[in-house]
């Protein structure tokens, strides 16, 4: 049975099935060949009791919050607040699509919502500025794999969900890495563009008008503190923090800026629905999957394996990182973190790793895998929003993707720079 359902799997992934119906279809196959029709009835189960946690009502709430961002046309005013603050910078609109999704990032926590939201507003206004599509897309899909990582974030959810690890600690603890990455693009952009760029008109405009851009986007702008402040005071639990989000940013949408109308919100719960229904099966089908792994005694034989290569720590991390970009290339980061992380964390912590600090090094690493080909999501999203070729804005992206790296390796082995602010607070 072990043989049976991974060859599968593998043939399955390589063939190009979804990753939620390769994990389903390669784990339903081994249990019937190897248990028989009788043990079919496992499967429904298996799949229900994955996805039937009060943790995981977080994740379709956090997609709804920024459903309602979108639609309600506050991305425009997080922009126009990006642009105040950064838009005279040299490199002008791509610092502020880096800046726009950094605080994107502490509302919707998804690197697709980040790029399609963003994508469609500044990559045609980077181009009349005079920046190539591929290079507009590249920055748009670099900075957009911000969102996973500075909380809320949805593949911290998931995680936190696998691994019983408090949510609030990955937030916190996601909070400088995601800082850090902004800040690495930024330098980079005010290298690259050279000292002929001049400031943008979103740049000039929003300084023109600077009292209503910030009071028109101070309030959508305070819902990171809202939630991470929540989780932290104790006034909620990080699940009920995103129902807070979604009902602040709803409050905001309808009665204060009243960009949104009450004839909207089908619509805008219709896309949120769909989209959490992709994740919820492929957390359910992953559950399946990790149970019969479990079962064949995998996790334990790989764990072995795993803490058999070598003692030192470090070496061992740097070997684990680069598996999990490779890993990343071909994975999405949510199936990813359901298949590997019952694999890999054991192993670390067996090793003297704290969990919280490899949860991040793992996030954070597979969330670059977002914008990495052959199958990196917000690649390709950028790429229809920007109507490039692939080829041609990862080219651009290689060195963004270069400073993402660089973070990673500066919080794989500087621990302190994503556990002092989960310490601090008593994580």
């Amino acid at each position: 049975m072990q043989l049976l359902f991974i060859w599968a799997f593998i043939f399955l992934l390589v063939a190009g099935v979804p990753v939620a119906f390769t994990m389903g279809i390669s784990a339903t196959a081994g249990l019937l060949i190897s248990e028989g029709v009788r043990f079919l009835i496992v499967v429904p189960q298996r799949i229900f009791a994955g996805i039937d946690k009060f943790p995981l009502i977080a994740v379709p709430l956090f997609i709804l919050a920024g459903e309602l961002m979108n639609g309600s046309g506050i991305t425009q005013r997080l922009v126009a607040l990006s642009s105040l603050i950064v838009g005279r910078l040299r490199g002008g609109l791509a610092q502020v699509n880096i800046f726009s999704s950094m605080i994107f990032a502490g509302i919707s926590g998804s690197a697709v919502a980040d790029t399609a939201a963003l994508g469609s507003m500044l990559i045609p206004s980077m181009e009349k500025d005079g920046y190539t599509r591929s290079f507009a897309a590249a920055v748009t899909a670099a900075s957009s794999i911000i969102g996973p990582v500075i909380p809320p974030s949805i593949i911290m959810v998931i995680y936190a969900y696998v691994m019983q690890v408090p949510t609030g600690a990955l937030f916190l603890a996601g909070i400088v890495p995601g800082i850090m990455m902004a800040l690495a693009m930024m330098i980079l952009t005010y290298f690259i563009v050279g000292p002929d760029q001049k400031p943008s008109q979103l740049a000039l405009d929003a300084r023109a008008n600077a009292g209503r851009v910030i009071a028109e986007a101070i309030l959508p702008a305070v819902t990171p503190i809202i939630i991470v402040g929540g989780i932290v005071g104790g006034v909620f639990t990080p699940t009920e923090s995103a129902a807070a989000a979604v009902a602040y940013t709803a409050f905001i949408a309808l009665f204060v800026l009243r960009t949104t109308r009450f004839r909207e919100l089908p619509s805008i719960l219709l896309r949120a629905a769909k989209t959490s229904g992709t994740i919820l099966f492929m957390i359910g089908a992953a559950s399946l999957f990790a149970w019969l792994a479990t079962i064949a005694g995998i996790p334990q034989v790989l764990t072995t394996h795993i803490t058999g290569l070598t003692d030192n720590v470090l070496l061992l991390f740097f070997l684990i990182n680069i598996f999990l970009l490779l890993i990343g290339m071909v994975l999405d980061a949510a199936p990813a973190i359901l298949i590997l992380g019952p694999i890999l964390a054991p192993a670390m912590m067996k090793l003297g790793v704290d969990p919280i600090h490899f949860a991040i090094v793992m996030c954070v690493n597979l969330t670059i895998g977002l914008a990495t080909p052959p199958v990196g999501m917000v690649l390709f999203v950028a790429a229809s929003v920007a109507r490039e070729r692939i080829e041609a804005i990862s080219r651009r992206l290689l060195p963004y993707l270069a400073a993402h790296l660089v973070v990673l390796f500066l919080i794989t082995y500087f621990p302190t720079l994503t556990m002092w602010i989960p310490s601090y607070f008593g994580y």
